[in-house]
């Protein structure tokens, strides 16, 4: 199998296949191999053979929306290929599609042997996470049904039923056994001199709980004529720069990856909505802290995100306490999982609510949405859930008794619950971590932008003076504090965190510039902090590392010590902006532009540290999310900040 992963996306759907199109079943590592279908995997083989033997490559896949690939049979250069097949394949909706083109290379009848071997584990895909963990399945049972045009898989577990359904025309010849629990359809098929035959294959996943009923598209182009006309739909009508051309590729492929990104979600009302997954392969989900974040950078050109995250984010705020998914009353949530672990409780992330600014967030796109729209109607109809909001950050987040929004390791799921939530990411200069709860800078900003905003609602939507002043003096006395207790004074910067005693957690970070973006820093403060973000030790040439170089903690290749973010940078050069920062927010701005023009105009989940000056090209971070809704989005923030200089 070829190392490289090339991922189809399209909603709750992905398909990971490598250069030649098939899929291997490797179990584990960093990159999922399979199609997956709401966090499960339905096809977990899938491998074309010719006259018994795996093709060569002679053109591999190439990343986009769908793939082609050209393959002849092994042979050398003294025996040319007897026939050439092109291969294309699309995801759609719970759908794979594949239609292959065999050409005939001689001038006489051929015959060949045809096969697919496909298998469908239904693993779940934090089985599949390199973490060394395993999960009890007791009970569960696959099986395997010959249909007259192909052949089903399905599983079970209790009251857990999903299966696979693969529909071949023309209908496969026969299927076999192959000693394992794949099963290898097989065709024969007669070439005409210099002739062509074609073969389409339609794969439908229906996953547990999906009563929808689904057609599968005829092909591939039928499929991709359905992603680009949503991904025309998207960028339709926004005014991208046009004395920048290279950041108005970056919005439009932004807008391009937002649209396959969309998966369904219910408002408060039972409705269906569409809101911004987080990021595929891993994360095609909803994530509370990026749909938000996403739908903040898109507010001024696409709107409509904001309008179904917030109502889909309400549906699922918590309105009771539970230990095992971190709920408190009025928390919004920070993950929704449908697969089977998360089903089962074998994991917490059926609801998770570790996250310490998904709620604050919350306030701020609502808060953004209604002064961006005049849709006062949203704050109306929210108003309850705005309140209970407001009522967790005073209450359970720590701002009346600790005066900060406050997190503590949560040891079935997320050690750390800002935005940097991998383990070791909240740490001193020298690298050690800090002990019992942990006051994160990044989140008081939040904090403080989710009471003035909320106040603003209170005084100009809700009527409701007495509630606006209260909230307006909240924010004023929460700037006084952090200003007083998290200022590094040798530093003439913010500290990272506080930790459970109030000491300075010191390491110099990126999460400063969320300062500026939250408007929590007086002007001089702000000031020197955007300055300092764009010294060498900070900034790679790319973009802000998250951890400045020259610190004990620092490492390029960490996922939060010294990587680069864009969805970071993005908030940053809106902060730079914010403070009067231009010449610094457009550094920031070039930067980010050109490394998603050396990448096709996309930017990825995150790149390595290593500076511009050291490597002329932005080396990737190896297990980033190709798709990211808040790295699709940034270039919009960038617009947003520097407009089109």
């Amino acid at each position: 199998m070829a190392d490289r992963h090339h991922l189809l996306v399209h909603g709750t759907t992905f398909a990971a296949v490598d250069d030649r199109g098939d899929i291997s079943g490797v179990r584990g590592g960093g990159s999922p191999d399979g199609l997956f279908v709401r966090d499960a995997r339905h096809l977990s083989r899938w491998q074309l053979t010719v006259d018994g033997a795996l093709p060569e490559v002679l053109t591999p896949v190439a990343d986009g929306d769908g793939t082609r690939c050209v393959l002849v049979p092994r042979g050398g250069r003294q025996e040319p290929p007897a026939h050439t097949l092109f291969r294309e394949q699309a995801v759609g909706d719970g759908s794979f599609v594949e239609s292959l083109r065999v050409t005939s290379n001689r001038p006489v009848p051929t015959t060949i042997r045809l096969a697919i071997t496909a298998d469908a584990d239904f693993t779940d895909q934090f089985e599949l996470r390199a973490d060394h963990r395993t999960y009890a399945k007791s009970g569960a049972v696959r099986s395997r049904q010959v249909l007259d045009d192909g052949l089903e898989f399905g599983y079970r577990r209790g009251e857990w039923r999903s299966c696979t359904t693969i529909t071949a025309e023309p209908a496969p010849d026969g299927v076999e056994e192959t000693g394992t629990g794949a099963r290898r359809m097989v065709w024969t098929l007669e070439l005409a001199p210099h002739g062509t035959t074609e073969l389409l294959v339609r794969v439908m996943a229906r996953p547990h709980g999906d009563k929808r009923a689904l057609r599968v598209p005829r092909d591939p182009a039928a499929l991709n004529e359905q992603l680009l006309a949503l991904e025309g739909e998207f960028v339709e009508g926004v005014a991208f720069p046009t004395g920048w051309p290279e950041l108005a590729a970056a919005c439009a492929r932004g807008l391009s990856d937002l649209a396959a990104l969309q998966v369904p979600a219910t408002g408060p009302d039972g409705e269906e909505l569409r809101v911004p997954a987080a990021g595929a392969p891993w994360f095609l989900t909803l994530l509370g802290r990026d749909a938000l974040l996403t739908s903040l950078f898109a507010l001024p050109y696409r709107p409509r995100l904001a309008a179904a995250t917030l109502p889909a984010l309400a549906a699922t705020q918590a309105t009771e306490t539970g230990a095992h998914s971190v709920a408190q009353p009025g928390k919004i949530v920070h993950e929704v999982r449908h697969g089977e672990l998360a089903h089962f409780g074998q994991v917490p992330y059926g609801r998770y609510y570790g996250s310490v600014d998904a709620t604050p967030l919350f306030l701020i796109l609502l808060g953004a949405y209604v002064e961006q729209t005049g849709d006062a109607e949203m704050a109306r109809r929210l108003e309850r859930h705005a309140r209970a909001a407001v009522g967790w950050m005073l209450d359970h987040g720590g701002l009346t008794s600790r005066g900060y929004l406050v997190y503590r390791a949560d040891k079935g799921g997320l050690a750390n619950q800002n935005w940097k939530d991998s383990p070791g990411a909240i740490c001193s200069a020298d690298g050690s971590r800090p002990m019992g709860t942990v006051m994160a800078a990044g989140a008081q900003g939040y904090a403080y932008d989710a009471l003035r905003r909320t106040s603003w609602l209170a005084r100009t939507v809700w009527a409701d003076e007495t509630y606006a002043a209260l909230l307006e003096q909240a924010a004023g006395d929460l700037r006084d504090r952090f200003q007083q207790d998290f200022w590094m004074r040798d530093a003439a910067f913010p500290a990272l965190a506080l930790d459970g005693e109030g000491r300075q957690v010191d390491a110099l970070a990126s999460d400063a510039g969320h300062l500026l973006w939250s408007g929590l820093l007086d002007k001089e403060y702000g000031e020197v902090v955007g300055r300092r973000l764009l010294e060498p030790d900070f900034f790679s040439g790319w973009g802000v590392r998250t951890l400045a170089a020259g610190q004990a903690a620092y490492h390029p290749l960490s996922y939060h010590r010294g990587s680069v973010w864009p969805h970071d940078n993005a908030l940053i050069a809106l902060g730079l902006a914010r403070y009067g920062l231009h010449d610094e927010a457009r550094t920031v701005a070039h930067g980010l532009v050109d490394a998603a023009t050396a990448g096709g105009h996309r930017l990825p989940e995150v790149l390595a540290g290593y500076g511009r000056d050291s490597h002329p090209e932005p080396v990737p971070y190896p297990h980033a999310c190709v798709r990211e809704s808040r790295s699709a989005a940034a270039p919009l923030a960038l617009l947003t900040a520097v407009g089109g200089a």
